[in-house]
């Protein structure tokens, strides 16, 4: 939850109007994207921040599956992990993660980590128009 908070701290100092779904299991975040209950009315996201250490299913296993279902593939993934381990940066881009960033300790260093995640994808990049299931 420490993160999410710092997140949303950080896009505040952008000035941005995100709106941010914070998910603790990989399950919940699944069924959000996949429109299943009670997300119904989910709105697909511009990108997904995911952290590989989660509960009961592993980053890792929630990237596998929104790269490999058809209405989730183009979603941009960009895993922020605390991990450094070359193992999972090769088994994220593996998996077609869009980015891998080591989640800095300094919290001067996440908000500018954060900024620019957000100046990137949210105004650089041209992103696909998202198929809904």
């Amino acid at each position: 939850m420490g993160d999410f908070l710092l997140t949303q701290e950080a896009l505040k100092e952008c000035n941005v109007d995100y709106v941010l779904h914070h998910f603790q299991e990989g399950t919940e975040a699944l069924k959000y994207l996949n429109k299943q209950v009670p997300y119904q009315d989910a709105v697909m996201p511009d990108f997904v921040l995911l952290d590989l250490n989660m509960p009961k299913m592993s980053g890792l296993e929630v990237l596998q599956i929104i790269k490999n279902t058809p209405h989730l593939k183009k979603i941009p993934v960009i895993v922020l992990s605390t991990s450094y381990s070359d193992s999972d940066v090769e088994t994220a881009y593996d998996l077609h993660a869009n980015a891998y960033i080591p989640k800095p300790l300094d919290y001067d260093d996440f908000v500018h980590i954060i900024k620019v995640i957000e100046q990137f994808w949210g105004h650089v990049v041209k992103l696909p128009t998202h198929i809904l299931p």
